[in-house]
């Protein structure tokens, strides 16, 4: 009733009033009361906030009609920074009474209807003042409308359109109407906010969709009287509150909170004073940004002289950064940076001129001009850098850093492009790079700041990429698809488009390397132009015709788009029915990879993937089994929903040819944080024909001569069509935050080019030498320092009270070192000496290192004016510095080379991070009294006792602690405020201390949540510091070379240790290079036993390759491994501690019994398949030992018991490890070895000098064979305690070669074998499950591993362990393994190079060969090859322009084969005749005595191989050429695969598209496929006495076609006899038929071959013909 009452109110008082709004009369001053006060901080009390007040009487006067005069009076501010809500604000007088005149100067606003208009103010009133009069304003803007008392409109403030709800409440008895209005900061329709550092990052909408990191709201509380032109303010409260977090709002937040209240005191009728300035319209209501943009909220700067303090801080810098990097340089750099943005150009070139020639300033100046980002400082770059002030490195880090820091407006863009076409930057290709990315960058980043972007930046572009098009340079055109890629400008789609290779336009002529930039440029549109960009991927990736690359790479745009459920439905029903492998494979992959992803950033692309997977159904699974040649894309990505914090990773790879070598692989990183976006990282690498072009041979590529042979060959087959080559070229291109800043291309002439300037360019030969010698004569003495802004992102927005609040992030830090070598020489070195002379002269570096760093991070919330600063900050502090000091010495002519490690001056703590939070207030007017307050009141924190627990050192390493009192953390019921930890470990060996300490003080007692937990105090330090009890003076490692140096150190040390002891610690060196006789005889004979039972063991011990199933496992693989965990721990716990290792070992492995297979019998005949023969027992063994015994094991011991150290053919070598003492006491480690050639031994032993101390290292290896190797270890106590002895060696396992690794021992420390549990317990219980077990009685102390290679491309492997043996299923391999060399150890050429070359490439090679009448392509694709008698087939061919060689094949009537291979300049026919294969080379016979046959200029070899002869030319493309009676094969290498066509394929791995004709149509019946490769006659009188030609035939029947008859040609070449003869052979061939109506004829029988297919019937081919006299 209320309600209706108040709404009959307000319609009769509009009905008397024409105005509901706040009015002031006309001749009345109001005086009002103000106050306003920002407070940020966490929201609980108790804690610290900085914040500032203002205070004020605010006069308002009608002045004209609808404009009012406002004035403040008795104004004054105060600066909080204190612990909420204990202390008060603190005046801050001397600001005051610096702003007290501006603030005091009345301003004029046009007010109407309640709404505020424009403003009106001196030219004397600053922003920063005018802003705080637009916050008094904001409360004045009232929207009321009669009719409604509740509703809600976008409204205008100080903070921009945003929308805002009204309530009405009207109290009748007070007389009073109560207002209230709410504005809500998220929904905005225009939101003044500036964003600075984030224009490369995107947000995240589904990141925000539950949780904002940034949310904020203003309350406006109204007491409003009735008044009779309008209504009157009494009273007004505003309250504001903006919170961020960087995790999400239940992790906490922290707060601005503004609180303004408007009072009314009194009317006056006194008039406002007014001043004499000439007012100018100031804008609106909305708040205006001023120098707060180029303000650091890190500190406040007073700027009196420019020149002055850029030169004290330069002064600073340098002084205090020369030894090592001080503490406060990154925030002096900071304030560097801050001043020097406040500087023009000519005060930067000023000082420029005064230190370009002081090195150390100069660099710190450089550094720091170019992160200033003002327009001054890009010119200064510009103006320095066209006066070749700068040298070429100067010149890139200036480039680069300066279009990513400098500010994106009109003048520094057209300052950029004056750049990009300065002939300077034109000559150089690095420059022009730099500068043409750079600039798309620069217009990207304008255009990320504004509504509309113009267009005239990137028209300059436009118009050169068109000339580029037009002139075809291709190298120009990638670099403008780049610059276009990175200014994401929307007009430059259409360019784009243009290049696109879509058929039937003028690009598709273009390189693909052009049309790949192209579409991969479509990516940085994706998100804006989604729909755009979608059509034009989708058209391409449809697009069967085009290169299965650009495609694939179309499929990579298209889910860049974030593609709806009904376009990933189009693409899975497209997978299901594509023919191209590559392409089905790699979208495939990526919907699959998609489809597992956890995270929710993508869940509708998730969840589309996961619904296309189900509807490609499980036949397409068969993509699972493509090999690794395949294309691929993977996705993984990770989100945590409550830190808001998450990662993904993509990798493309992308092949065409399932060659070894990808053609493309791409790998790109993405980061998600606080709500934001970003692409971190890219790095794409394309090797479209490097490996073609360091492997095939050149000489012969370009001869007309030969190309023109081949073309003559070839010319009958209908309608041939060779592919286009692109340039062989690698190319690699680097992204960093979705822009590009780098790529490069990298083709053969370059690679020349760098080897010859490598290899013969004396200039870099020379100052090598010339370094030397300065090292040598007069030292090193260097000193750098490098500056870096790492991070500046800054987000300002204003408050309610017309104040800005910053949120920011800033990371600067300072690196340093210090170099200084001093060399002495004995005898000294002259300046002119000699390089041999070194060899005679003894030379010792003194070498001094120093290496420091230094970084400061800073988070902050707060206000951020010119003069006034309060915000709460968070600071990191990180600081390391690594001091060394070594003496290196080298004396090549005694074999010594010493290094001393010095004791040098240790910092507090080598490695410090410090992390505090804290409240802070300052004013321009004081800078010197900032009033910081830690966020944790130090009263508040509660007592901390410490315990130190010290321990004894009983062994080199011992470890103290101090923490906690146990009844400090049980006395607290929440998570304890401060936690102080230390751990230290000692090292006695080299008498040091290390020390790593935690402490931390923070607020989580209160929540205990994310951000609390970070917020307060923390520190982590690194410390070192010397033992003095251990009085180690210095570390040395002495390194001896040669038999006689190493006796003779012997002997040295031996002769100081009897000084000092009459029982030496290293008199038993000679025991420790030849072993004490009992010990020799003892593992001898434990050797023996070994190898005795090593071979009983062989008869059974075995290696397969047999593909079984895992299917007699009675259990599921869980089961499997539960079982196998309870049997080792019943096992371990029910063994005495006597237990032998044996017992362990066999506890380890007891797992496999349960899954052993069912029957005994059963796995006793595999395992008797499985016998493994030794290749070396045929052999022999190669050592001079072998005369001693026939056995391996006897040749090894033979070798093993020889204890003296010979006194020739031996290489020896002695490093010793000692740390000098005070008291001279030797401690360390000597370590000898040396290498027997005579035998091939490598001996090696490792012993303590401490006196006492026995335990030593013994190793022994012996080359038996060239098929068997054997080493043996023991350690422990005088080599005695522990012992491991390995065998590697080659065989066969029956007719399989196969090589076997087993370990044996005796004796093994407890620790190894806790590691080996260890390792089990990691086994995926699925890949255990995989595996057959059979049960047998192995040796319980030996271990076997054999590998069987059962095919080219199978290998299975076996386990024999001490309770059964272990064999798994076969492996496919994604390479061919070359079985016969590996069995053989032979191939065919003698040099190690080409052996290697051809074992790889053979590995490597596709394979096409034939049987009888039964042909396997390259795919491994079989059909009959029915051969046409006499006719001559092309096998293979290269099908690029280059021809580099053709193989036919001819069958005669006698049913004998004939191969004739065209290679470079040369004819090789291979045939047989009388039952021999017979060889020609360019017609001339070759006899096979007389083989191998090597081509005089090229690498073309012939040899005989096995039954026949094979040519070997694996540098034109052709690896093998095989011909022997009955069969011939043929294989291409790697590079040649998908650039080949004949009867054997392309060898692409498309067995789907394997019968391809030609011209390049795919046909479906192999004997069409087959004629097609057929040579046709030129004649009939042709001496080969082929009398066939291809011609299309006409369909004897009529055809009704859509209801019109039509008459039928095919478009598959048909064969047909020549003309005067008449077929005697015939036979029926299905092939592809067009169709005209039947009164039209083709107009030309060339041209039939290309057109469509309409349907398919069967037409009569000729397969021999007879042919009259009469024949032509």
């Amino acid at each position: 009733m209320r309600a209706v009452v108040f709404a009959l109110a307000l319609a009769f008082v509009s009905g008397q009033s024409p105005v509901f709004a706040p009015d002031f009369a006309a001749g009345k001053t109001y005086v009002y009361k103000y106050e306003a006060f920002l407070l940020g901080g966490l929201p609980e009390e108790g804690l610290a906030r900085a914040g500032l007040k203002i205070t004020s009487k605010v006069m308002i006067r009608n002045d004209v009609q609808n404009t009012y005069m406002l004035k403040l009076a008795e104004p004054e501010l105060f600066e909080y920074s204190g612990i909420w809500p204990n202390d008060a604000p603190i005046p801050a007088t001397k600001l005051t009474e610096k702003l007290a005149s501006e603030l005091k100067n009345p301003i004029k606003f046009e007010y109407t209807n309640g709404v505020v208009g424009r403003i009106h103010a001196p030219e004397g009133i600053s922003t920063l003042v005018l802003n705080i009069h637009r916050g008094i304003l904001n409360i004045l803007q009232l929207n009321i409308k009669k009719t409604h008392n509740v509703y809600d409109l976008q409204e205008i403030g100080t903070q921009g359109v945003c929308k805002t709800l009204y309530s009405i409440t009207e109290d009748i008895k007070a007389e009073r109407i109560h207002l209230t209005k709410t504005r809500d900061m998220n929904n905005c329709q225009e939101k003044i906010m500036k964003d600075i550092g984030l224009a490369y990052t995107e947000k995240c909408d589904k990141c925000q969709q539950d949780n904002k990191n940034l949310r904020g709201t203003s309350s406006f509380t109204y007491t409003l009287k009735e008044v009779a032109s309008g209504v009157m303010i009494l009273k007004a409260n505003v309250i504001e509150l903006i919170q961020f977090s960087p995790f999400s709002e239940h992790s906490g937040t922290a707060q601005m909170e503004t609180k303004q209240s408007l009072v009314f005191l009194e009317i006056q009728k006194e008039p406002l004073s007014s001043t004499n300035a000439e007012y100018h319209h100031r804008g609106s209501l909305k708040f205006e940004f001023s120098t707060e943009l180029l303000q650091s909220p890190l500190q406040l700067i007073k700027i009196t002289d420019l020149r002055v303090q850029i030169k004290e801080l330069l002064d600073h810098l340098v002084t205090h950064n020369v030894e090592s990097v001080n503490a406060h340089a990154p925030l002096k750099f900071l304030e560097l940076i801050q001043i020097l943005r406040a500087a023009r150009y000519e005060d930067l070139a000023m000082s420029w001129d005064e230190y370009r020639q002081m090195s150390s300033h100069r660099r710190w100046l450089l550094d720091a001009i170019v992160v200033t980002g003002t327009p001054a400082a890009l010119r200064f770059i510009k103006e320095k850098f066209l006066a070749n002030e700068l040298n070429f490195d100067e010149e890139s880090q200036v480039l680069i850093a300066a279009v990513h820091m400098v500010s994106a407006n009109t003048e520094t863009i057209k300052i950029m492009e004056t750049l990009t076409v300065d002939k300077k930057v034109l000559e150089s290709p690095v420059l022009r790079e730099i500068v043409l990315l750079g600039y798309g960058t620069m217009i990207f980043r304008n255009c990320s700041e504004l509504a509309v972007c113009p267009t005239e930046y990137i028209k300059p572009i436009q118009e050169r990429l068109d000339d580029a098009v037009a002139k075809r340079e291709t190298e120009k055109i990638i670099l403008l698809i780049k610059v276009l890629g990175n200014a994401r400008h929307p007009a430059t789609l259409k360019s784009i488009t243009k290049i696109m290779p879509i058929h039937g336009t003028a690009a598709a002529s273009l390189p693909m390397r052009v049309h790949a930039e192209a579409i991969m440029a479509l990516r940085n549109f994706a998100k804006k132009e989604s729909r755009m960009v979608q059509q034009l991927a989708l058209q391409l990736y449809m697009d069967k015709d085009i290169h299965p690359e650009l495609r694939m790479l179309s499929c990579i745009v298209l889910f860049e788009t974030r593609p709806s459920m009904g376009l990933v439905t189009t693409l899975a029903n497209n997978v299901k029915t594509e023919k191209n492998l590559q392409v089905a494979s790699f979208t495939y992959s990526h919907m699959k990879s998609l489809s597992r992803s956890p995270s929710t950033i993508q869940s509708s692309v998730v969840a589309a993937c996961r619904v296309a997977m189900k509807i490609m159904g499980p036949k397409i699974c068969v993509l699972d089994r493509l090999s690794l040649r395949y294309s691929r894309a993977a996705h993984v990505d990770a989100y945590n929903s409550s830190l808001m914090i998450g990662a993904a990773v993509t990798g493309f790879y992308i092949n065409d040819a399932a060659t070894i070598l990808p053609r493309s692989v791409l790998a790109k990183t993405r980061a998600f944080l606080a709500g934001a976006a970003a692409d971190v990282l890219e790095i794409g690498v394309r090797t479209d024909g490097l490996q073609e072009a360091l492997l095939k041979n050149p000489e012969f590529i370009d001869n007309a001569d030969r190309i023109t042979k081949m073309k003559r060959v070839i010319k009958a087959l209908s309608q041939w069509r060779s592919m286009s080559i692109s340039k062989p070229l690698a190319s690699i291109s680097v992204k960093v935050l979705g822009q590009e800043i780098a790529f490069a291309n990298i083709d053969k002439a370059m690679i020349e080019q760098a080897v010859a300037l490598a290899s013969s360019n004396r200039t870099i030969l020379e100052h090598g030498k010339h370094a030397l010698k300065a090292l040598l004569l007069t030292g090193v003495n260097v000193q750098y320092a490098k500056p870096v802004l790492a991070t500046e992102v800054r987000r300002i927005m204003p408050t309610a009270a017309g104040l800005p609040m910053e949120l920011s992030l800033h990371t600067a830090a300072v690196a340093a070192a210090v170099v200084k070598i001093k060399p002495k020489t004995s005898p000294p070195l002259p300046e002119d000496f000699k390089f041999g002379r070194l060899l005679e002269t003894d030379i010792q570096l003194e070498t001094e290192v120093r290496t420091s760093f230094a970084m400061n991070t800073y988070a902050v919330m707060g206000v951020n004016t010119a003069i006034l600063q309060a915000a709460l900050v968070s600071r990191a502090r990180i600081n390391y510095t690594g001091p060394a000091k070594i003496t290196a010495r080298l004396n090549i002519k005694e074999g010594d080379f010493k290094i001393e490690v010095l004791p040098v001056p240790l910092p507090e703590n080598l490695t410090s991070v410090n992390i505090e939070t804290f409240a802070v207030a300052r004013n321009i007017e004081d800078t010197a009294a900032d009033r910081i307050t830690p966020l944790i009141p130090k009263k508040d924190l509660p007592s901390i006792s410490s315990k130190v627990i010290s321990s004894m050192i009983v062994s080199s390493a011992a470890v103290s602690a101090e923490t906690l009192e146990d009844d400090v953390c049980k006395s607290n019921k929440t998570k304890a405020r401060a936690f102080s930890k230390r751990y230290c470990v000692k090292n006695v060996g080299v008498g040091i201390k290390a020390c790593f300490k935690v402490a931390t003080e923070n607020a989580a007692s209160i929540r205990d949540i994310a951000l609390y937990r970070m917020a307060g105090r923390h520190n982590l330090s690194l410390s070192l510091t010397p033992i003095e009890s251990q009085g180690i003076e210095r570390l040395d490692m002495e390194v001896k070379v040669g038999l006689k140096a190493v006796k003779r150190f012997i002997a040295q040390i031996n002769r100081s240790e009897e000084i000092l002891d009459s029982a030496p610690v290293l008199m038993r060196l000679n025991k420790i290079l030849a072993s004490n006789r009992n010990r020799s005889l003892s593992s001898s004979s434990s050797s023996s036993s070994a190898s005795n039972r090593s071979s009983k063991t062989s008869s059974y011990s075995s290696s397969s390759s047999i593909s079984s199933s895992s299917s007699n496992s009675s259990n599921s693989s869980t089961s499997k491994r539960s079982s196998s965990k309870k049997h080792s721990s019943s096992r371990s716990s029910s063994g005495s501690s006597k237990t032998s290792s044996a017992s362990s070992l066999a506890s380890l492995f007891i797992a496999s019994l349960s899954s052993s297979l069912s029957s005994s019998w059963a796995s006793k005949q595999v395992i008797s398949l499985l016998k493994f023969h030794k290749n070396h027992r045929k052999q022999g063994v190669t050592s001079s030992a072998a005369s001693i015994s026939n056995s391996s094991a006897s040749s090894f011991e033979a070798i093993y018991r020889q204890n003296e150290l010979p006194d020739s053919g031996t290489a020896a070598l002695a490093v010793i490890f000692r740390a000098v003492r005070a008291d001279e006491k030797k401690q360390g480690y000597i370590v000898t070895a040396y290498l027997d050639k005579p035998t091939a031994r490598v001996h090696m032993v490792i012993a303590s000098l401490v006196r006492g101390n026995n335990w030593k290292l013994c190793a022994d290896g012996v080359l038996l064979s060239k098929h068997k190797v054997t080493a043996k270890m023991t350690w422990g106590v005088e080599c005695k305690q522990y012992d491991i002895m390995a065998t590697s060696e080659t065989g066969l396992v029956g007719p399989s070669p196969a090589t076997r690794l087993r370990m044996s021992w005796q004796t093994l420390p407890s620790d190894l074998k806790r590691f080996g549990k260890m390792m089990y317990e990691y086994i995926p219980a699925k890949f255990l499950s995989d595996l057959i077990r059979a049960k047998h009685p192995n040796n319980t102390k030996r271990i076997s591993f054999t590998i069987v290679a059962s095919s080219e491309r199978t290998i299975g492997f076996i386990a024999i362990t001490p309770v059964n043996t272990v064999f798994n299923k076969t492996v496919s391999l994604p390479i061919s393994l070359p079985l016969d060399e590996i069995t053989s150890y032979l191939t065919p050429f003698e040099d190690v190079p080409d052996k290697v070359h051809y074992v790889f490439a053979k590995a490597l090679a596709a394979e096409c060969f034939s049987i009888n009448y039964s042909l396997t392509t390259f795919n491994n694709r079989t059909y009959e090859n029915k051969m046409v008698p006499s006719c001559y087939q092309v096998l293979a061919q290269d099908s690029t322009e280059e021809l580099k060689f053709i193989v036919l094949h001819n069958r005669d009537s006698k049913e004998q084969n004939h191969i004739n291979a065209k290679i470079a300049d040369i004819d090789i026919d291979l045939y047989r005749m009388n039952s021999e294969v017979n060889v020609k080379v360019n017609s001339m016979e070759i006899p096979l005595t007389s083989l191998p046959y090597q081509h005089p200029k090229a690498k073309i070899d012939i040899r005989q191989s096995g039954n026949g002869v094979s040519v070997y030319a694996a540098s034109h493309g052709l690896h093998e050429v095989y011909f022997d009676k009955n069969t011939w094969r043929i294989k291409v290498v790697d590079w040649m695969k998908g650039k080949t066509s004949g009867l054997c394929g392309k060898a692409d791995g498309e067995v789907r598209q394997e019968y391809r004709t030609p011209n390049g149509r795919l046909t479906k019946n192999p004997v069409s496929f087959t004629h097609s490769w057929i040579l046709p006659a030129e004649s009939c009188r042709d001496t080969t006495e082929c009398r066939l030609k291809h011609e299309s035939v006409k369909l004897e029947k009529k055809i009704n076609i859509h209801g019109e008859e039509s008459t039928c040609y095919s478009v598959e070449p048909v064969l047909r006899c020549l003309p005067g003869c008449f077929p005697v052979k015939t036979t029926s061939v299905t092939v592809g038929f067009n169709c005209l109506p039947a009164d039209s004829t083709p107009q030309s029988m060339s041209s039939i071959f290309e057109s469509s297919v309409d349907l398919r019937e069967n037409a009569e081919a000729h397969l021999a013909c007879s042919c009259t006299a009469q024949c032509a």
